[in-house]
């Protein structure tokens, strides 16, 4: 049988591709002598650079056509296309390949946005990329996701304070918009429970956040210096920042020592889930229902049901539409760590 050449589109962003990443090893790994392509924006290319499932990664910078006079150059036999926007559709069609498209649920998600009317399946979105997948005989293999760090991106123990080298906590405090993410005095609260050494992880856009919480639990402060009505908290948790210190390939290293996970509705999230972690997931306007909680790993939910609001969008907003900002506010934080 002749080499089969498959291009996988997924453009953005850092969850999502990883989600992709059991499509891909099963392309790789079902079909017989199959060359694997994927394509993707620039930005992303350090997710899939030591993936080896991946032979080529096609990259998007600003302008579709030189990508797509790179991509008619390779002849692909087939397109999986697990993005499924105007630019995916455009490359379909400039190609002029056999393809089949991930099904994105966009009128569901709708309806249950705006009417609370749920439509959704039962059923995570990597099981329903594998849908794509299905016309070329390729199956769920049950492995779950993948996530592969270059050597030169592993993080030694001694990179990390003394406080951190015989075991941590990692909390992902970032996300994509504010109503993904806890309130700098709930994040508090919950390091505080916690009670263990955490390193707290997120993008530059994160450090002043991180900044405040090691302040908080690290420092001796004036009374006038808390963070009210914070003051009578514990303060035994030990926290060191590394919002915006380490690249995404190295944030994914100290995910994969860490022995517990907690994380917003985000990126690391799902690199955390490729590493097996016990996680606890903290949602806000969006839900777990949307399909993307953690897959194949042990996992707690940390959410407040009881809001006929909620979700009040499919992706977030800078700040609560309602003002009260309950979904994050009156989470109750119901977990134990032995």
């Amino acid at each position: 049988m002749a080499k089969q050449k498959i291009l996988v589109l997924r453009f953005s962003s850092i969850g999502d591709i990883v989600l992709t990443t059991p499509i891909v090893r099963a392309l790789k790994t079902q079909l017989d002598d199959a060359e694997i392509h994927f394509c993707t924006k620039a930005g992303f290319a350090s997710i899939l650079e030591a993936n080896p499932y991946i032979d080529k990664v096609h990259l998007l910078e600003k302008d579709l056509n030189p990508l797509i006079a790179e991509l008619k150059k390779e002849n692909f036999d087939h397109i999986v296309d697990l993005h499924n926007n105007l630019r995916t559709r455009i490359i379909k069609t400039r190609l002029g390949k056999p393809s089949n498209a991930f099904d994105k649920l966009n009128w569901e998600k709708w309806l249950i946005v705006n009417f609370k009317i749920n439509k959704l399946p039962n059923v995570h979105i990597v099981d329903r990329y594998f849908e794509t997948v299905k016309p070329l005989g390729v199956k769920k293999d049950m492995l779950g996701l993948d996530y592969f760090i270059p050597e030169k991106d592993e993080i030694e123990k001694d990179w990390l304070p003394e406080t951190h080298r015989n075991g941590y906590i990692a909390f992902a405090i970032g996300g994509q918009l504010n109503t993904k993410k806890l309130p700098i005095d709930r994040m508090i609260e919950l390091c505080d429970k916690i009670n263990k050494p955490i390193v707290v992880l997120g993008g530059k856009e994160d450090v002043e956040n991180g900044e405040r919480l090691e302040d908080f639990f690290n420092r001796k402060h004036d009374k006038a210096d808390m963070i009210s009505p914070l003051e009578e908290l514990g303060k035994k948790a030990i926290i060191y920042n590394a919002c915006g210190k380490f690249n995404l390939n190295q944030s994914a290293s100290i995910l994969k020592g860490a022995s517990h996970v907690f994380t917003h509705d985000t990126g690391l999230m799902h690199i955390a889930a490729a590493f097996k972690k016990n996680i606890f997931s903290i949602w806000g306007n969006t839900i777990p229902e949307f399909g993307m909680y953690p897959y194949q790993t042990k996992f707690t939910i940390l959410e407040n049901k009881k809001l006929d609001c909620r979700p009040c969008s499919k992706i977030g907003f800078d700040k609560c539409p309602k003002g009260h900002f309950k979904c994050m506010n009156d989470i109750i934080f119901d977990f134990w760590i032995p």
